[in-house]
């Protein structure tokens, strides 16, 4: 059976326009430094054992950090957060310290969790992927938090995010 060639650009962009998922921010530490950014491109993967999958834009300097981290911090935002998903989303932390405008706390290996982001995930880095502009993490959650006052149908998605103008091409 003969493989199709791809669709074009144009195409896919046209079919995944309307679709709509939770934005995260990851964050990241090791000897190269602490950073974070905003990420849409996250999903769980496996119930039993359970998993999660954070793709991580090439471009990004959270990604060259979490190159030699063993964990990162996955933060749920809600629709209350979109001035802190701004914050991580439209600046690049090859030209600011995105870490020193928000309140936060170092969690295990020294990764940072950001105070107003109550619901998050701290997983250990299992695998890596390489998938296309973006390196996948596969994450073993080592500690889960999730706030009582989180109104899931609050969360914030791509669909609320469109205004922000990204801190660099993905």
């Amino acid at each position: 059976m003969a493989v199709q060639d791809e669709v074009d650009t144009a195409g896919f962009d046209e079919f995944v326009a309307g679709l709509d998922y939770p934005i995260f921010i990851v964050t990241a530490a090791s000897a190269a430094g602490r950073d974070g950014c905003l990420v849409g491109f996250a999903t769980q993967t496996s119930i039993d054992p359970p998993r999660m999958l954070v793709c991580l834009s090439e471009a990004n300097r959270t990604t060259a950090i979490a190159r030699d981290a063993d964990v990162l911090a996955v933060h749920v935002l809600d629709g209350r957060e979109h001035p802190l998903a701004a914050h991580f989303g439209s600046q690049t932390g090859d030209e600011v310290d995105k870490l020193a405008d928000v309140v936060w706390r170092p969690g295990l290996e020294g990764v940072p969790l950001l105070q107003d982001c109550p619901r998050r995930l701290v997983g250990r880095i299992i695998e890596r992927y390489v998938l296309g502009d973006h390196i996948g993490h596969l994450l073993a959650p080592l500690e889960v938090e999730a706030a009582q006052e989180t109104d899931s149908d609050d969360t914030l998605s791509f669909q609320d995010v469109t205004d922000i103008e990204a801190g660099h091409p993905a």
